[in-house]
Formats: C-alpha cells, structure tokens, sequence
C-alpha cells in the first residue's frame, strides 16, 4: 500500500470512528454540541458571530433509525424538519457520536477579502495558497500589504492563534492551524475556520479522504475548481465524544510519523526504480517551455505579434462562419504598467471587457519576448469532425489509444483500415495537427500528426494553425499541464479533461522562429540522451 493511501484509510478510520474504541462512559457528543451551541448563541448576542442563514441545524436519530435535520431560527421557532440519509457518507455512526455541520462547530466561517489588496515592500504577510499548501504557515517569502489595510479588514478576516485556514481553490481541502500571534492575512483562495471547540480534531476530520471527496464533488469553476463557504458550512462531519476526540488525536499523533516515515522510505526506494531518460525527459520539457532550452534572439518578431495574427485569424473564421466565436470574447492576455499579467475579453464586435489581473495563475516567468495565452485561444479545443468508421477509406491511418507510448509521444504502430473492417465513430485529422488523449491525461499521450487519419473519440485533433505544431506538443506534454490536466479531470475509473478545463490553461508562446529552435534542441537532446 502507498504512503498516501496508508495515510487516508488511517483518517477515514479516525472519522468513522474505527481508530480507537468507543468508551461508554464518555459524555455523548450530543452534550458537547449542546455545550458549542450555546457558546455560539452567546457570541452571536455579543455580535461576535453571525446567527446562521436559513436557521440553525440541528440534527437528530429519529425514530427509525435514519438521520434528520432541522433548521429553528433566532426564536427558536423550526422552519424545516427533513431526513437527511442521503447526505450522510457512511451509515453507520458510532455510539456516542453525533452529526453535526461544520458551521456548528465554528463561529467564523470566512475567506480573504475579495479585492485585490495595495501590496508593498514590507508590512503585514499577506499569504497565498503556496505560502500554506504545506499544511503550515510559511512566511519565508511572503508579500505584504500596508498596517492600514490589515486594520481595516473585518476581525473575522483577521486570523487568531487557535483558528484554522483551509485551501479552498484549486489544490483545495488542506487544513492549516494557526499556532502564531503575528499579525497577518491571506487571499480569497484561502478560507478561516475559528473553532470553538475540537480544533485538533477538526483539522484531521478535513484532512479525511470522505470530506475531500465531498469537497470534490461540490467544487465549481472551470479553469481553478473552488470550494464555496457555503459548501464548507453545509459540510457534513461525524462528531465523536470530546474524551474520544483526545484518543484519536493522540493515535494519529502516533501512527503519522511511521506513515511519513513510510512514505520516505517509499519514496526513495521509487527514485532508485525510476527510470532516468523519464526524469530527464521532463526536466528538459519544463526548460523548453521556460525558454531555458534555446537561445533568445533579439531580432525574433516578439510572440506579441504572433498572437496577434493569431487572432485575426480567428476573427476571420469566426466572420465566415467557419468556427464559432467564443464565449464570453476572446482573451487577450498582457502586461500591465504594474508589471503584472491581466486579461481582457474581446467580443465579436471588437468590444473589450474590463481587466481582470491572473498574476496568480502564472506558473512561471518567462522572457520578455515570450507571451502568455489561453489554450482554447490557440486552438479550437474540443471542436472536433466525425466520421462513420465504414466510411473511412481503406487504407487510412486509424489511430487508437494504445498505438501511443505514454510520456513519449511515439507511435507504436501504425494500423491502416482494412476492407470490410468496422468501428466505431472517429475524429478526422490532418497532418500538422497535435492529437492529444483527454482520457488518463496522466499518461501524457500527444502526438504531433505526420499525415492525416482517424483518431478514437478520445483523442482530440488539435490545429494549432500558425504555431508549430511540434512545440504545440511539447507544450501539452510537459509536467505542469499533465498536472494541471490530472486535478482538472473528472471520472473515477476513466478520469478525462473537460473541454472548458482544457479551454483555460496557460500556454507560454515563444516567438516561431525560438519556436522552432526549442524543438530542434529537444530533438537533439533526445537523440543523444535516450
């Protein structure tokens, strides 16, 4: 068994309460929510917190065996009594404990402000999601904001020790505990928790594999999925007595470090099995998109230019009803004054939508002849032309998912159509396009086409026109769109890339002719290297 699953079938025993035995002598988790409740009424009279939107919950074993929730408001008064069976992620709640939301548990349930904050040299850290996606607060390289600006947030805004932060936006779902009196603040990305009780607990109950699935399942957005705050105060946990909490936290206190101690010798033992051209292969991958791989020149037209001609093209296309204008307008990514990334939509009709700053988004820095652009303004992701298989002319090029080498793009072998063979419906494809597989995207199968065919439905024909395509390729198999793909998929058994998700990555554009350097250089070192 991996580390991480170890690690996640110990949580999900933690929460399910199968870590540690039951003692019936403990208080029920039942009068400890009592208690919480209680606190949580008195600093909502103080104006402390928040009296929750659509009545308190209260939820309860009825009768028959089945879970149920009610909603009472300020008077006490039930607004709605309903079985909540279907919510619940296990049957099966150990004696003692009880159902609880999270917004039960905690007086703030809160995230970032919403505008981007004055930034300065030094002041307050103002923290991001790298700055906690450790699981601790890491101020080593933060960015800071104005004494002024932290004061004029809201208290809820402002983290105390013994609060939790919790990742919210894209890798989502990780828990942060606050063991600091520093004054500081974060993003929008990241959401506060101020526990008023089993924050240890708490911690370790978010970290569980049934909540981050929930998480999961109810996260929207398309190019960063994001967890709402109203998904997080809805979150459905299985509280257990407060005496057990202790003996759970203390448990995973022990297990944790032999698991990470596991997960190290794991580790280890993958690199040394590893093989080194993969590793290479991927570094020199990620150099090529970074412009670390061949030599700027000077006298390159700047990709600005590029792009442009890129566009109107595509406006072209879009007047001749030859492809369909996207929606919401065209990104246009660029350059403020203040030296950060912003990006404007343009509609058919050459109106501009106002700025909207990505600094956030960009992965990495790249030179200053470089651009940045969206996938799905490159090319027309996901468009596809399909073809009836007994339609296919006998001896075209059929191309199927297993014909393609993982991580390296080869072709394995070259399958033609055959008199009287039948098939299912395929994509067609010319020669110059990229074939890109969305289904297991982490198989990192792409392939740049050196003459025309049909491809399975999974894979999808990409004309990236002007571009050459062979760095197009290079740009959709290295490692951090693959990872990017994997978070973006959707599906259990046969995980794929939606096309909206694909539409949204960031593809850093070299000028052609550095374009078409950087793939003679790949080429080059492949040979040589493998």
């Amino acid at each position: 068994m991996k580390a991480k699953d170890l690690k996640n079938s110990i949580l999900q025993m933690a929460v399910e309460g199968k870590l540690v035995p039951q003692d019936p002598s403990d208080e029920p988790a039942s009068v400890l929510l009592e208690r919480i409740r209680e606190e949580k009424h008195e600093l909502i009279a103080e104006g402390k917190a928040k009296f929750p939107k659509g009545g308190e919950s209260i939820i309860y074993i009825a009768s028959d065996g089945s879970p149920y929730e009610k909603r009472v408001d300020a008077k006490g008064c039930v607004l709605s009594d309903e079985c909540i069976a279907d919510e619940v992620p296990f049957e099966k709640l150990p004696e003692g404990w009880a159902w609880a939301r999270l917004e039960n548990l905690c007086s703030v349930i809160t995230d970032g402000d919403h505008q981007a904050p004055p930034q300065q040299a030094d002041g307050v850290p103002f923290l991001v999601i790298s700055d906690v996606s450790s699981g601790e607060l890491d101020f080593s390289n933060t960015r800071h904001v104005s004494i002024d600006y932290f004061n004029s947030l809201d208290d809820s805004r402002k983290p105390c020790r013994g609060d939790l932060l919790l990742t919210v936006t894209g890798s989502f779902g990780i828990p942060v505990p606050v063991d600091t009196e520093e004054n500081f603040c974060f993003q929008r990305h990241i959401a506060l928790l101020r526990p008023l009780s089993c924050r240890k607990f708490m911690a370790n109950i978010l970290l569980a594999p049934s909540t981050y699935e929930y998480f999961k399942a109810k996260a929207t957005g398309t190019a960063q999925k994001t967890v709402s705050l109203s998904c997080l105060r809805s979150t459905l946990l299985a509280l257990p007595p407060e005496i057990e909490q202790l003996r759970i936290v203390g448990k995973l206190a022990q297990l944790m470090p032999l698991v990470e101690e596991y997960g190290k010798l794991e580790d280890d033992r993958e690199e040394l099995d590893a093989a080194l051209p993969d590793r290479l292969r991927k570094s020199v991958l990620q150099m090529a998109v970074q412009g670390k791989l061949a030599p700027q020149d000077p006298t390159d037209e700047p990709a600005c230019k590029l792009l442009k001609r890129i566009r109107d093209q595509r406006r072209e296309l879009v007047a001749e009803k030859k492809m369909k204008a996207p929606k919401g307008g065209e990104s246009v990514i660029f350059t403020g004054s203040d030296g950060r990334r912003y990006e404007k939509r343009i509609d058919a009709k050459g109106r501009e939508s106002e700025p909207a700053c990505i600094e956030d988004e960009i992965p990495f820095d790249i030179p200053d002849s470089w651009e940045w652009a969206r996938l799905g303004s490159l090319c027309d992701f996901g468009k596809c032309r399909n073809i009836e298989y007994e339609s296919v002319a006998v001896g075209t090029w059929n191309l199927d998912l297993e014909d393609i080498e993982k991580e390296s793009g080869a072709i394995l072998r070259k399958k033609r159509k055959t008199a009287g063979e039948s098939g299912s419906t395929k994509h067609i494809f010319s020669a110059g396009m990229v074939l890109y597989s969305k289904l297991r995207p982490y198989l990192n199968k792409v392939v740049a086409a050196d003459e025309g065919g049909v491809c399975s439905s999974e894979i999808l024909p990409l004309d990236f026109g002007q571009l050459n395509s062979e760095y197009a390729q290079l740009a959709l198999m290295e490692p951090g769109f693959v990872e990017y793909a994997k978070e973006c998929s959707y599906g259990v058994k046969m995980p794929r890339l939606g096309t909206e998700d694909g539409k949204q990555w960031l593809v850093a554009i070299p000028p052609l002719p550095e374009q078409h350097r950087i793939v003679a250089a790949f080429k080059t070192f492949t040979m040589n290297a493998f």
